[in-house]
């Protein structure tokens, strides 16, 4: 009985398709746009994907990268943990930064988030 309903089910979606072809068919095929709606659809998306999220992302981690190469020793910033301090050596790939009086942490450069004062 399921089986016999499984079968008149497919039968009946195969003549559905049979019958959209045939009219598809008679139209002339249904153009450019109707053939390739989707793949136009899809390049649009990622077009419109990039250009509000990729780029801007881009051009905020230049800016940061600009940042931390241009810092100095005695510059104050914070990192991304939120601790305040004062940059007392540059390392190639790290900051000291002194936090207080004695007190001196090594952090690595991308968590500097902000600075707060530029060394005059």
């Amino acid at each position: 009985m399921i089986a016999t309903m499984t079968n008149f089910a497919l039968f009946l979606a195969q003549a559905g398709d049979a019958s959209q072809t045939t009219t598809t068919q008679q139209q002339g095929g249904g153009g450019f746009l109707a053939n390739n709606g989707f793949l136009i659809m899809m390049v649009l998306m990622f077009a419109a994907m990039y250009f509000l999220m990729i780029a801007p992302q881009r051009k905020k981690q230049k800016e940061m990268q600009k940042m931390i190469s241009e810092l100095e020793t005695g510059d104050e910033v914070m990192t991304t943990s939120g601790i305040f301090g004062t940059i007392a050596n540059k390392k190639s790939d790290r900051f000291v930064l002194r936090i207080d009086e004695g007190v001196k942490i090594e952090v690595v450069k991308s968590a500097v988030q902000t600075v707060i004062k530029k060394a005059s």
